[in-house]
């Protein structure tokens, strides 16, 4: 069973706390509801509670010098998220997804990847690496919903089959894990770097570099 979101955040923390303080400090304060509020105004639809639960523990992490969760993403804060989701779905090309329908749905869940859902308005992201790439939640109300996925302008959508990409509060529970016994996470292994801030080292393994990306 997984644990809640909040369990997993306090041992993020406490972690964070002994091992990485330039990240435990660079973490923001809880979000103000009314911030939540006017983000699910903004992509008009209530955002999953374990999303709303993560940003009234912390409104993202601010410092883009950091990162919170494998790949080397940070995660974003409510208002960010807003900015992103109107940037991001102005690349959704809903004559395309129409006229595809349930078909583009099947060849994402069979293949992996999807140019056509880029952008899509129920994608919603939640986190940002320095190149651009992105993690969006899915809130499209079918079998993916609550999964996270990857998001990157050239390659569209990336459904990871890894299960620590099921859904926010295993991710984040794995993370708690992997921080604590200091063992790989679908190949990432965090380390601290001399500034005190965390980062991921992705070391595929032989079998698996044609199957992942750093």
């Amino acid at each position: 069973m997984t644990a809640p979101i909040n369990e997993s955040w306090t041992r993020i923390e406490n972690w964070l706390a002994r091992h990485a303080r330039a990240t435990y400090a660079a973490l923001a304060p809880p979000a103000d509801p009314a911030d939540i509020a006017a983000t699910e105004r903004v992509i008009g639809r209530p955002l999953l509670k374990p999303l709303v639960l993560s940003l009234l523990r912390h409104d993202g992490l601010p410092d883009l010098r950091s990162s919170l969760l494998p790949g080397s993403y940070r995660p974003m804060g409510a208002r960010e998220i807003a900015n992103e989701w109107k940037r991001f779905n102005g690349f959704f090309d809903k004559r395309t997804a129409d006229e595809e329908g349930d078909e583009a749905d099947y060849r994402f869940m069979k293949i992996g990847s999807s140019h056509v859902l880029y952008g899509h308005p129920q994608l919603i992201p939640i986190a940002r690496d320095l190149c651009g790439e992105s993690l969006v939640l899915d809130h499209r109300p079918e079998i993916d919903r609550g999964r996270i996925h990857r998001a990157e302008a050239e390659e569209g959508i990336w459904r990871d089959s890894h299960d620590m990409w099921g859904s926010l509060p295993v991710l984040m529970e794995a993370i708690a894990t992997s921080l604590e016994t200091n063992q790989p996470l679908n190949n990432y292994t965090p380390v601290v770097d001399e500034n005190q801030r965390l980062a991921w080292d992705f070391v595929p393994l032989r079998s698996n570099r044609t199957l992942h990306r750093p």
